[in-house]
């Protein structure tokens, strides 16, 4: 299984509530971390890292806050992931079977095709959400 932390997924979060957002305006930690419910500390951990490198902006000021640095077409989730969790890994170690190491090589290589995807890509599952709703009411 893709071992995915906290890290990657309160990222992923604060990115998609980033590209939820007014476009040219800035949105502040804490209203990130009340609509993504990611604890505010934790937050400003994982923007720090989103901004070195160069997937959000900071702006200084009372009106500050962050913005996405490109349109959410041209930040790759895969991107996002790798930048949080530094690597996704199927398993955290070689086997002592050849066969299995090559298994595991081909399904990271898929894994990592599975999130080389657009963070606008995440609006279709929005849609999915809201249809979901829509007939279970």
């Amino acid at each position: 299984m893709p071992l995915i932390s906290t890290k990657g997924v309160y990222g992923l979060m604060a990115m998609h509530e980033l590209s939820k957002h007014k476009k040219d305006t800035p949105m502040q930690i804490k209203e990130i971390s009340k609509n993504a419910q990611i604890p505010q500390n934790y937050l400003e951990q994982l923007l720090g890292k989103l901004r070195r490198a160069g997937l959000v902006k900071s702006i200084r000021g009372a009106k500050g806050g962050y913005i996405l640095a490109q349109k959410p077409e041209e930040i790759n989730i895969g991107e996002i992931l790798s930048v949080l969790e530094d690597e996704l890994k199927m398993i955290d170690q070689r086997s002592q079977n050849p066969i299995l190491n090559l298994f595991f090589d081909d399904a990271k290589a898929n894994m990592k095709r599975y999130f080389d995807v657009s963070l606008s890509k995440l609006d279709e599952y929005q849609e999915k959400y809201n249809q979901f709703l829509h007939y279970n009411i």
